[in-house]
């Protein structure tokens, strides 16, 4: 186990980051006295996730775990036979349903006897997620991408390998503990509080522990990129986007800027307040390129993508994820009456500036 620690001096972006690289493959590092720091490859742009581990009486909690392949698995076998020999992973703490993050549940508990802990909404989202490959489910997915303008061969893509991630998972367990915010829960000699967020996933947890100033953000607050928030055909009108900036706005008002952030992806970092206003201008300048593309002529959501995301070259994995996420800036724009909607003849729903 290492310690890789610098004077944290302040970054060209406002922020300090503490520690210089993150761990390699077969090493784990430790971030406060008792917390440890993994980090796993990723299949995706995205290529790799955080794990953290907190010493737990005589076991530690785990705080999610990676994609649900064998990659991963191979990975964590690698760091249980070495690093990690001694450590008993007695809890699994699970932040939000994405794969990257639940993905091997299943195969952490059956490991260990360890018993999961999630949010009410996570847990079920993420059952929701190892059954939406029904041909219904696929129909209604088709009929929200061609709603906003995408062509056949695009929502072929989105609809194959642009969701294939969603499928990299080991078994969700049949049983798990409710994780709500506000909760109070002691791991080890802290006390973490449990706080939950909306956008990027429907109620994402995080934990706070004032005593020690330590706060694990998971993917709602990232140091490097933005996290996705995005729109999905199971809840077309959802203002995601509106619920992201209310998060931000809350973890504002109660965090210490001094706070270590533990993030999901990336590295950690001190600055968290400024992080904050520099995701929610990031968001704002997007409707303001949406608001100047609509202004003279409607354009539908497909022909937005480009105009929001014009510096990437996007594959279909990303161009689902550019995708769900310009439509959660326009839903949020109606609802802040920003633009208006209007439904063609053809059936697709086209938006201008009001």
């Amino acid at each position: 186990m290492h310690t890789k620690t610098t004077t944290p001096a302040a970054a060209a972006d406002g922020l300090r980051y503490p520690f210089e690289t993150p761990p390699q493959p077969d090493e784990v590092i430790e971030v406060a006295p008792g917390l440890v720091w993994v980090r796993l490859a990723l299949p995706f742009r995205l290529n790799h996730v955080n794990v953290y581990l907190i010493a737990d009486g005589d076991g530690w909690t785990m705080v999610d775990t990676g994609i649900g392949n064998e990659a991963t698995i191979a990975a964590w076998t690698v760091l249980f036979e070495g690093p990690l020999k001694s450590f008993n992973v007695t809890r699994l703490i699970v932040t939000h349903a994405h794969p990257d993050h639940v993905g091997l549940a299943g195969w952490i508990v059956e490991r260990f006897g360890c018993s999961l802990h999630m949010s009410q909404v996570e847990y079920l989202q993420s059952a929701y997620h190892q059954h939406r490959g029904s041909e219904e489910r696929k129909l209604a997915q088709r009929l929200f991408f061609r709603r906003h303008g995408m062509d056949e061969d695009i929502t072929d893509q989105l609809l194959g390998r642009g969701q294939e991630y969603l499928k990299r998972v080991s078994i969700l367990p049949a049983s798990y503990h409710r994780l709500s915010k506000g909760d109070d829960i002691a791991i080890g000699s802290r006390t973490f509080r449990v706080l939950t967020g909306g956008g990027h996933a429907l109620d994402q947890v995080m934990l706070y522990c004032e005593a020690d100033n330590i706060f694990l953000s998971a993917d709602q607050v990232l140091s490097k990129i933005s996290p996705n928030v995005s729109v999905w055909a199971v809840e077309p009108d959802a203002n995601s986007l509106g619920e992201y900036l209310a998060s931000l706005a809350a973890l504002e008002r109660e965090l210490p800027d001094d706070v270590l952030v533990l993030p999901g992806h990336g590295v950690p970092f001190y600055g968290v307040k400024t992080r904050i206003r520099q995701l929610a201008d990031h968001h704002e300048e997007r409707c303001q390129l949406i608001a100047k593309a609509c202004a003279e002529t409607p354009k539908t959501s497909a022909e937005l993508v480009p105009v929001v995301f014009h510096k990437h070259v996007l594959d279909a994995h990303q161009t689902g994820f550019a995708a769900g996420e310009l439509i959660a800036h326009v839903n949020y724009m109606l609802v802040q009456d920003r633009l208006t909607s209007e439904l063609g003849a053809d059936g697709v729903l086209r938006f201008r500036a009001a």
